[in-house]
């Protein structure tokens, strides 16, 4: 169940951790998925988004034929499919390849400061932060890389702040096979910043945490790390 939770620098975060059970088939949990559409898939080509994208600028009385606007309902249908959302498609998936622990690391892993870049599925318009990722390794590692990519993946689909800390710390329990891994979001939202109330210095703060990274040192000495 999330809970309020205060950060050792003051900062409040919204808790989407877990109270470290775990068990080696672990699947998604079906709240924290992408609310698809049953009809999404087959539908949403470049062409069909450019033709309604079209549509929205004629009704905000912009002129098609200026060569300035001309193209840009398939220049934002190519951005959609091919770079923003691509995070939709599960083909997309990072395949993520792991390695013997053959030194018995029993440490924890630590990758602070990966770019997070999405788009707030409440008005689209961008969220744009940071995320520190940690797993304490078991049977296997895994590459570094993959890390920054498993967050670049859920990232790049309407999302919300919340969801997406959930979603990268299943992910990882599941395919790094250790029940203990720690998700830290802090973001800047411009659904906050361009629109509403226009506060363009607040942030937000999401984290997940489970296993031993649930309570106690385990969970200070990351947060000191990342620099909480």
């Amino acid at each position: 169940m999330a809970k309020p939770y205060n950060l050792t620098n003051g900062h409040g975060a919204h808790g989407c951790g877990g109270d470290g059970e775990w068990e080696e088939n672990t699947s998604f949990h079906q709240e924290t998925r992408a609310p698809l559409s049953p009809s999404a898939e087959g539908i949403n080509t470049e062409s069909a988004i450019a033709h309604h994208f079209a549509e929205i600028m004629r009704l905000l009385g912009l002129d098609l034929s200026d060569p300035s606007l001309r193209d840009t309902p398939r220049r934002v249908a190519k951005m959609y499919l091919r770079e923003l959302f691509i995070g939709l498609d599960p083909a997309r998936a990072p395949e993520v390849r792991l390695f013997p622990n053959t030194y018995a690391y029993r440490q924890m892993v630590v990758e602070k400061e990966i770019r997070v870049r999405s788009i707030c599925e409440h008005h689209f318009v961008p969220i744009i932060g940071v995320a520190h990722v940690a797993y304490i390794p078991q049977a296997h590692v895994v590459g570094l890389s993959k890390l920054n990519r498993i967050v670049d993946y859920f990232s790049r689909r309407p999302q919300v702040q919340e969801r997406l800390t959930q979603q990268i710390a299943d992910f990882l329990e599941e395919k790094l096979q250790t029940p203990d891994v720690a998700v830290v979001i802090d973001a800047k939202h411009y659904c906050v910043s361009l629109r509403g109330i226009q506060d363009e210095a607040s942030r937000t703060l999401t984290y997940a945490f489970r296993g031993a990274f649930a309570s106690g040192e385990t969970q200070d000495l990351f947060l000191r790390m990342v620099g909480l």
